[in-house]
């Protein structure tokens, strides 16, 4: 009988969990070293007092029961299980003088929305409207791989190619231009991402119509748990506080890990889940590196890193809980005048969850809110956390102190009704998570990046693999599923093991 292969695998965040359980499902012996004490990654919510704050999951494709991504996350855990919440909007876009406009996920109600609130805007309106009617027709590929299904759907794809390939080479910036509204060239094209390429906005608003694109009551924990306990279930192995310090490698080989504490483990696979600068770079000391990646690592665009604000808030007995669940779920605040958050970042908008669709996140009569502002000056909020904590911990008050008032002058009294407050910044991102630049999602879907996946190998590196949000331009949760699975159908084809059924 042949010995049983071993995969070791770095990080247990999405990726690597998800990588981790179709191994183990395979017939591997998995083990998965996690630098943090729980699993998740960036994919994680954390309790402060009687509050669940969450920093992940807006809509989770695979909720619509009969689609392809759905079956998928049914081989690692129970997802039929999860309540999901089916939004009637994707957004709300208001300014402080109280205009306003709503993204609806259903097309037709989107489209008779905004044509009621910016009907000179109606041309460009109605071509996305239409653009998102004739692509929520197609199946499109879950993935690259050369089989025969895909093969069908590539074929009927064909006739909306060149369609796809213009919105693709546009960015949110230049796409916004195209709107006389105020609101909407604002939301489209003045964001934290506007190099984004538009494709991208026009598939979610895509999956959105589909009912492909609800929300996990739970939120990130309420899939990332149950793949993890599954995992430990069927014999795989998570290594908390285990951070890994270099890949071993033997005659151009990965043979193993060498962790932070010394100690050395061996397999017969590597697989990297984890950052994708500190594995190149770091764990493996840029040693199998050529051009073309390091130009990559140089010149592509990384989404930006954030700061978030948590309120957690209590009823004042005066209605206060009622104004709060009257809020949108997604609340895009345009700012009268830009708000100040460190030397680099001025934010000229607030993005704004009020979590009263999810009644796991406070008991009856308190809610959550969260603020996301995005900064690309990681470097200052790092140096600042270890140089100067005090003044460190001064900013993020500063900062949470603004966005209260911005709460404050929408909803009178609630300042008072505040009993907790949580900022994290780019430094708790890198502290916990090791993302490169605190970046909240690895590679920005752009004109240049494209969306074709980087490759999974390193130039003259056997044994090897990368997956996750680095390899996959775009990054989300559909990434660590996609690439996760891709990784363990690839050796298991060079290992001769058939997949599971």
């Amino acid at each position: 009988m042949p010995q049983q292969k071993r995969i070791a695998i770095i990080g247990a965040g999405i990726a690597g969990l998800c990588a981790a359980g179709y191994a183990k499902r395979a017939g591997y012996d998995v083990d998965v070293y996690e630098m943090g004490s729980v699993p998740g990654g960036l994919a994680i919510n954390w309790k402060r007092g009687d509050y669940t704050f969450e920093t992940c999951i807006h809509w989770l494709l695979g909720s619509n029961p009969g689609s392809e991504f759905r079956s998928w996350w049914r081989e690692l855990f129970d997802i039929d299980e999860i309540k999901f919440h089916d939004p009637e909007e994707y957004s709300s876009i208001e300014s402080e003088n109280g205009a306003s406009l709503t993204i609806y996920r259903d097309v037709e109600r989107m489209e008779r929305e905004l044509l009621s609130k910016a009907p000179e805007d109606e041309i460009e309106i109605r071509n996305l409207a239409n653009a998102i009617r004739r692509f929520s027709r197609i199946d499109l590929p879950a993935n690259f791989e050369l089989n025969f299904q895909n093969i069908v759907k590539m074929a009927k794809l064909l006739p909306h190619l060149r369609e796809m390939s213009r919105w693709s080479q546009i960015t949110l910036a230049q796409y916004g231009k195209r709107y006389e509204n105020p609101l909407l060239r604002k939301f489209f094209g003045e964001s934290s991402i506007s190099e984004l390429s538009a494709i991208a906005i026009v598939f979610s608003l895509v999956w959105m119509n589909q009912k492909d694109g609800g929300y996990p009551i739970g939120g990130s924990t309420s899939f990332i748990l149950p793949i993890a306990e599954r995992l430990v279930a069927l014999g795989g192995r998570i290594h908390y506080k285990a951070k890994v310090k270099s890949i071993l490698v033997k005659d151009d080989r990965a043979i193993g890990l060498e962790l932070s504490d010394g100690k050395r483990v061996y397999a017969d696979w590597i697989i990297s889940a984890a950052d994708g600068h500190a594995t190149i770079y770091e764990m493996l000391a840029g040693r199998y590196l050529d051009k073309k990646l390091d130009a990559i690592y140089r010149d592509f665009k990384a989404f930006p890193s954030y700061i978030q604000v948590s309120f957690g808030i209590k009823d004042d007995g005066a209605g206060l809980l009622n104004r709060l669940k009257a809020q949108p779920e997604y609340l895009t605040l345009i700012l009268n005048s830009p708000m100040d958050i460190d030397p680099e970042t001025r934010c000229a908008q607030l993005s704004l969850r009020f979590f009263h669709f999810d009644p796991t996140f406070a008991p009856e009569g308190k809610l959550t809110v969260t603020c996301f502002i995005a900064t690309e000056n990681f470097e200052y909020w790092t140096s600042l956390r270890t140089n100067d904590p005090n003044f460190y911990r001064s900013e993020k008050s500063r900062i949470a102190s603004a966005v209260l008032q911005k709460l404050e002058s929408r909803l009178p009294g609630i300042s008072t009704q505040v009993e907790e407050t949580d900022i994290s910044s780019p430094a708790t991102v890198i502290r916990y998570t090791g993302n490169w630049r605190g970046s909240m999602e690895g590679w920005l879907l752009t004109p240049k990046t494209g969306p074709k996946p980087l490759s999974m190998k390193l130039p003259g590196l056997q044994g090897f693999r990368m997956i996750g949000q680095w390899i996959a331009p775009g990054g989300g949760i559909p990434s660590g599923l996609m690439t996760g699975r891709a990784v363990v159908r690839e050796l298991t084809k060079r290992d001769g093991i058939a997949w599971p059924s």
